[in-house]
């Protein structure tokens, strides 16, 4: 059996389905492993690489997709990729079955099997498989990293005989695994790192990682933030104004702001509203997670950098 990844054609995506290194542990399996021509390139895997671990070289999408029985790639496929499916092909790769209609009807048109990566349940017997969380995990490390480079102070305090310089002051908005990875790195920058969540369980694991989490005073909503599947649920209009009055009394003093409020299938709420962006010190910097779903802030733009007229810093 053939197990085949093409080279991704999303503008900006660095990733790749097979690796020098996952495709020996598959042919130890005793498959065959195909990559398409500069697949792994971005990802720094030359085709000479894959080529050293025995992978085969196709030179297009369409032999590739031709000669794989089963295609491992990362982002939703788009409509030409779809039309390469067949009946007798498997898919796995992210899909969002539950928010890609016209996707989920052409692979069905086609008689394929599609194996979408989001459903992978999350629990400890399926952490080796949950690309959703470890993906998660990346962005909140990199959302700090992000915010630091685009940051004009130290995240932690300086005492020295030039002088003295304050810690930072970061606020991470969800503390899911996106958020629980940057609270992890802003603390252990030095920053002094303040968390908020809808669940309020959540307090005990960003505490213990040295954050301070922000409770809000509505018990009787706050407790029941959980959804199923680890993701925050829905909230009331009464519990999100409470939330927003915390928000607008803690933008003047935070530095630094991640937000990573995201419900599956779901327009990204707004969280940050444009008055409290206004009211942030100049240099402060925004870093939205959820950008790609219109974004946690009300003045993100997706996939660029905004510098608002008050010198607050959008990535």
């Amino acid at each position: 059996m053939k197990i085949g990844t093409p080279r991704e054609i999303l503008n900006g995506e660095n990733r790749v389905a097979m690796t020098p290194d996952s495709a020996t542990q598959l042919q130890k399996l005793g498959y065959e492993c195909l990559v398409e021509t500069g697949a792994g390139a971005k990802a720094g895997f030359s085709d000479d690489l894959y080529r050293e671990a025995g992978v085969t070289v196709v030179d297009s999408a369409e032999a590739l997709w031709g000669t794989a029985d089963i295609i491992a790639k990362v982002r939703i496929p788009t409509a030409e990729e779809l039309d390469y499916l067949t009946e007798d092909k498997t898919l796995i790769s992210f899909f969002n079955p539950a928010g890609n209609e016209e996707g989920m009807e052409a692979a069905k048109a086609k008689g394929a099997s599609v194996i979408a990566m989001e459903m992978v349940p999350r629990i400890s017997r399926a952490q080796k498989m949950d690309a959703l969380s470890s993906m998660a995990n990346i962005a909140g490390y990199r959302a700090v990293i992000e915010a630091g480079n685009n940051f004009g102070r130290f995240f932690t305090g300086q005492v020295t005989a030039a002088g003295k310089v304050p810690p930072a002051k970061v606020l991470v908005v969800g503390a899911g695994v996106a958020g629980l990875a940057a609270i992890g790195t802003s603390t252990s920058l030095g920053a002094i790192t303040y968390a908020f969540d809808v669940r309020p369980e959540v307090a005990e694991q960003v505490e213990s990682m040295g954050a301070e989490f922000v409770y809000l005073d509505f018990e009787e909503e706050q407790a029941d933030g959980a959804a199923t599947g680890g993701y925050a649920a829905v909230s009331s209009p009464e519990f999100r104004e409470a939330q927003l009055a915390k928000f607008r009394e803690l933008a003047p003093e935070m530095d630094i702001v991640i937000t990573t409020a995201l419900i599956p299938n779901r327009e990204a709420p707004e969280l940050w509203t444009e008055d409290m962006v206004k009211s942030m010190k100049p240099g402060s910097v925004i870093v939205d997670l959820a950008a790609e779903k219109g974004g946690n802030c009300k003045l993100t733009v997706a996939d660029e950098k905004v510098v608002t007229d008050n010198g607050v810093t959008i990535i």
